[in-house]
C-alpha cells in the first residue's frame, strides 16, 4: 500500500468515526438544541467526506467499503454502554464530548493537510480538489467545538 492509499484509508476511517461520534453527541444532548442540531449537521458533513473519499479511493484501486458493522448495531452498542455506567453531570459530559469531538476533528484536519500536500507534490488535481473542498468543513467543525468549549467551560467549571 502506498502513502496516498494509506492516507485515504486513515482519513476515511477518521471521518466515519467523527460522524458516528457527532451523531451520538447530538442524541446524548438532545435537550440542548444548538448542540443537537449543529452536531447532526456536522455529522452529515463527515458522512459526505467519507463517501467522497470512498469514491476517490475506488478510482485509485482502493476499496474502503466497511463491512464490519452497521450504524444500527453501533447505535445499540452505544445505548447499552450508556445504561450500564454511572452518568456524570450532564454539563461535564458535554464538555468532555466537545473536547473529544474537537480532537477527532483536529486529527482529520491534519490528514486532510497531508493529503493536500501529497496531491500538490504529485500534481494530482483530483486529490487536491477533494482536500481543498473538504478540509474547510473540517476546520469549521473544529471552530464550532472550540467556540462551544469557550462558551460553556467557564460556566460549567466554576459551578463545580
Amino acid at each position: 500500500m502506498n502513502g496516498v492509499n494509506l492516507t485515504l484509508r486513515v482519513l476515511h476511517h477518521g471521518e466515519k468515526h467523527l460522524a458516528r461520534k457527532l451523531t451520538a453527541v447530538a442524541e446524548r444532548h438532545r435537550a440542548e438544541p444548538e448542540i443537537h442540531h449543529v452536531a447532526r449537521d456536522l455529522a452529515g458533513w463527515s458522512r459526505e467526506h467519507a463517501q467522497r473519499l470512498s469514491d476517490t479511493a475506488d478510482r485509485h484501486g482502493l476499496d474502503l467499503r466497511d463491512f464490519a458493522g452497521t450504524p444500527l448495531l453501533s447505535a445499540l452498542g452505544e445505548k447499552t454502554a450508556e445504561t450500564m455506567v454511572h452518568r456524570p453531570d450532564p454539563a461535564l459530559l458535554l464538555l468532555r464530548d466537545l473536547r473529544e469531538l474537537h480532537l477527532d476533528a483536529a486529527e482529520n484536519s491534519v490528514h486532510w493537510e497531508m493529503l493536500a500536500q501529497v496531491a500538490q507534490a504529485t500534481k494530482d488535481d483530483e486529490l487536491l480538489g477533494l482536500a481543498s473542498s473538504c478540509h474547510p468543513a473540517t476546520l469549521r467543525q473544529m471552530r464550532w467545538t472550540n467556540t462551544m468549549i469557550k462558551v460553556l467551560a467557564p460556566q460549567v467549571l466554576t459551578s463545580l
